[in-house]
């Protein structure tokens, strides 16, 4: 058995629905701009750029319920809501035709995001780890396996802040679908079991403030239901 120096950190996890057995998290991708409408809101053309990714720390996945704290270095925190896909496989170089074969199940998650230090990074050419890997930055629903929910592929993805609707798409509008971003994906890093892709998120993306009530979902996956918390 391995000796620590120090103690080691616990493995970063998600629930699964109706299972007191959790599914470990090994790391988290994420998919920027990957439906038209949200990559135009952003100032991007969607039919020229091929899917680009960043990350976020394992432990920066938490429950998708109760109080989710407001970030601190920001007053801009913004949400963005997306479908979650978790692997049991992984791989190089993997054909879109297989690439669904790799995936154990499916949650629903939000991309929070430090707008403000984003666009600060962006100006600068700067990378956006603290714009978008922050504590408690990816709050994620249980997860469904692809035997109880299928591979999503058309289905109502969308995002309510105090019972207004923010955002509202379809799994179908997006510029690279699953198979694709996993292949993708793959051709930059080798994939394992336990990592996580957020595979991006409809336009109507927008500020939280502190005591906002965050509903969201994707139809036939899953909903969740949060509160921001005080500063």
């Amino acid at each position: 058995m391995t000796e620590f120096v120090i103690t080691a950190p616990e493995t970063a996890s998600v629930a699964i629905a109706g299972s007191s057995v959790r599914f470990p998290v090994r790391r988290v991708f994420c998919v920027g701009r990957n439906y038209a409408a949200h990559a135009r809101e952003m100032g991007s053309d969607p039919n020229r750029e091929p899917p680009f990714f960043f990350t976020k720390p394992a432990d920066a996945v938490v429950p998708a319920s109760g109080a989710v704290p407001y970030p601190p270095s920001t007053n801009d925190l913004h949400h963005e809501i997306e479908l979650v896909v978790a692997l049991k496989a992984g791989g190089k170089d993997i054909d879109a035709a297989q690439a669904l074969d790799l995936v154990w199940g499916y949650g629903v998650g939000l991309d929070l995001t430090r707008r403000d230090l984003q666009a600060v990074a962006k100006d600068a050419g700067r990378p956006w780890d603290m714009a978008k890997g922050f504590d408690a930055s990816a709050p994620c629903s249980p997860l469904h396996p692809v035997g109880d929910v299928g591979h999503p592929a058309q289905a109502r993805i969308w995002l309510e802040v105090n019972d207004t609707l923010r955002q509202e798409g379809n799994l179908d509008e997006m510029i690279w679908p699953l198979a694709d971003v996993i292949a993708s994906l793959s051709r930059l890093v080798t994939l394992a079991p336990g990592d996580l892709i957020y595979t991006g998120t409809p336009s109507g993306v927008g500020a939280l403030q502190p005591g906002d009530r965050v509903r969201g979902g994707v139809d036939g996956v899953d909903t969740f239901e949060l509160t921001i918390a005080p500063r």
